[in-house]
């Protein structure tokens, strides 16, 4: 069975009472949820981590070495200039979805810069929970195929 690391940076841990136009409605516990009824519907595994902090988001990564197959990463913040997180996905040698739940073309010019998505495979963004879930059937299908 595959398995995926689910990984959220800092503020992420406020979904439900950050600005529900951008972000929606849904807590990260809610999220997390519809995440885990998608993976169970595609017989996949995930594990869920979410800091503040980017040494604990790179110390995430690191203690899932060999044991996912993808990472999906909603940076948050860390998108912007996250380069100790971007070197740890560099140096796991997996595939990277970026996720946002807002569209950043759609708002602020600096929030339109990611120092993530040139080492991703791809980014889904714009959907609010939905660009989990949709990166997440993206992910298990790729991993899948490149496994034949």
């Amino acid at each position: 069975m595959a398995s995926f690391l689910i990984l959220n940076g800092p503020n992420i841990n406020m979904l439900g009472r950050r600005d529900a136009t951008i972000y929606g409605s849904k807590t990260l516990d809610e999220v997390n949820q519809e995440i885990s009824r998608v993976a169970n519907d595609l017989g996949v595994e995930v594990f869920f981590y979410q800091s503040n902090v980017e040494g604990e988001l790179v110390t995430c990564i690191q203690e899932h070495w060999g044991k996912v197959q993808g990472i999906i990463l909603n940076p948050g913040a860390l998108t912007h200039y996250g380069l100790s997180l971007k070197d740890a996905l560099i140096d796991i040698h997996l595939p990277v979805i970026e996720v946002h739940l807002g569209n950043p073309w759609a708002r602020e010019p600096w929030r339109r810069v990611s120092v993530i998505s040139d080492i991703a495979r791809g980014q889904v963004a714009g959907f609010g929970w939905r660009s989990y879930t949709s990166a997440l059937q993206v992910m298990a299908a790729m991993v899948e195929e490149e496994s034949r």
